[in-house]
């Protein structure tokens, strides 16, 4: 089989992630339904094993609903650290194959492995030693589906889904891809699922044989279009080793709804902070702020404000944040509360904030004092530098 001829684009997904994690650092769990999520009243499912998924467990779940499906299984709170941790582990893994590695969350990452012929056979053998390699130096198990396009590699993994390897040959992309439930492709959600089977549309292969004058009609010029070929396997995304984030955020739901704008205001502040820190990080900064907010009613809205400049600085951040919030009614209270950082540009691209008459500006204290805070705790951790509430103003002001 010539090189051309060869499937080169592998997606390699980790099984159940968060839960396998943790069966790897307590082998008791071994064999045990396990649900990883929020534990409160309002908590939802983040990861289950496949011993929970046998109690119909998925992700996203209310937790109180996997609670009464599997009373028996074992409950816990999410350890990002240990994820990342494990996350890295396996991106080095895959990295050490080809540079050609695109992340897409902890768990899962696309390759381009046809120019690492040379160096590690075809791109069916560095799938097969990517699997045990992951295995054995990490425990975890690694779903791989290996194809012609992203769109057939991320279905094979899926499909092979747990501890599977699936490959999609060149000549048979189409033979895979039309029998399939048309919910396989990516953008074809619940809403657009009823306007599809209003068409008859059922499978992918019904969808190829609609006209695609049809589906922008149903769907919306992109929507539709973009559908349309998706539906024949063409799907020319590259690789791309370095994927840029789009926004930044933090949000969290409340155990309770809060009605209490000066306690929301406190929670921005400490959004700003983690939001503005993951910018330095990054070596970006925002030009947008937006707010969610969402209801006891589960409505959510958004709102967002543009900078006059670029920004990573918290002050920054909260200062639009708290703006949006006070134009927003509470109602009978926030179930969610999120601020996020949009229109991401690299901090090279940021005019510096010169000092004013020879004195720094108030904006330039605060970049400074937020860069020396990320200094203090990356050298003796988070907690090591808290910031004070600020109080609440006016007749809202009591004593302690």
């Amino acid at each position: 089989m010539s090189v051309a001829s060869e499937p080169g684009i592998l997606h390699v997904d980790l099984d159940a992630f968060y839960a396998s994690v943790e069966q790897g650092a307590d082998p008791s769990l071994q064999g045990r339904p396990v649900v990883v999520g929020g534990l409160g009243p309002r908590g939802v499912v983040a990861a289950a094993s496949y011993e929970a998924r046998q109690f119909g467990i998925q992700s996203a779940m209310p937790m109180a609903r996997a609670r009464r499906a599997c009373p028996d299984a074992v409950f816990l709170a999410p350890r990002f650290d240990a994820y990342a941790d494990a996350s890295r582990t396996v991106m080095a893994i895959l990295r050490s194959y080809t540079p050609l590695v695109e992340p897409i969350s902890l768990d899962e990452a696309f390759l381009d492995a046809r120019g690492a012929r040379r160096l590690h056979g075809p791109a069916r053998t560095i799938a097969v030693e990517i699997r045990a390699r992951v295995r054995h130096e990490t425990g975890l198990t690694a779903s791989v589906g290996l194809a012609t396009t992203k769109l057939l590699a991320k279905i094979a993994s899926d499909l092979g889904k747990p501890d599977g390897f699936l490959i999609v040959e060149p000549g048979t992309e189409l033979e895979f891809l039309h029998p399939l439930d048309v919910g396989r492709l990516w953008g074809v959600g619940p809403a657009t699922r009823r306007r599809l089977e209003r068409l008859g549309v059922h499978t992918i292969g019904d969808l190829a044989a609609i006209p695609e004058v049809t589906l922008c009609h149903a769907l919306g010029d992109a929507h539709g279009s973009h559908l349309h070929s998706l539906a024949r396997n063409d799907d020319p995304r590259p690789v791309e080793p370095e994927r840029h984030a789009k926004s930044i955020g933090h949000e969290e739901t409340f155990s309770t709804d809060v009605t209490d704008r000066h306690r929301l205001e406190v929670d921005l502040m400490r959004f700003a902070e983690r939001v503005a820190t993951r910018l330095r990080e990054g070596g970006i900064a925002a030009r947008t702020v937006q707010l969610k907010a969402r209801y006891a009613d589960f409505q959510t809205i958004t709102r967002s404000r543009t900078l006059p400049d670029a920004t990573d600085v918290a002050q920054d951040l909260v200062a639009v944040g708290r703006e949006l919030l006070r134009e927003i009614d509470l109602g009978d209270g926030l179930r969610l509360l999120g601020l996020s950082a949009q229109q991401l540009v690299p901090i090279t691209e940021v005019q510096p904030r010169l000092p004013l008459h020879g004195a720094s500006t108030d904006a330039s204290r605060h970049a400074s004092l937020e860069r020396t805070i990320d200094e203090v705790r990356a050298r003796y951790g988070d907690d090591a530098v808290t910031r004070a509430p600020r109080a609440p103003v006016g007749p809202e002001r009591t004593r302690p």
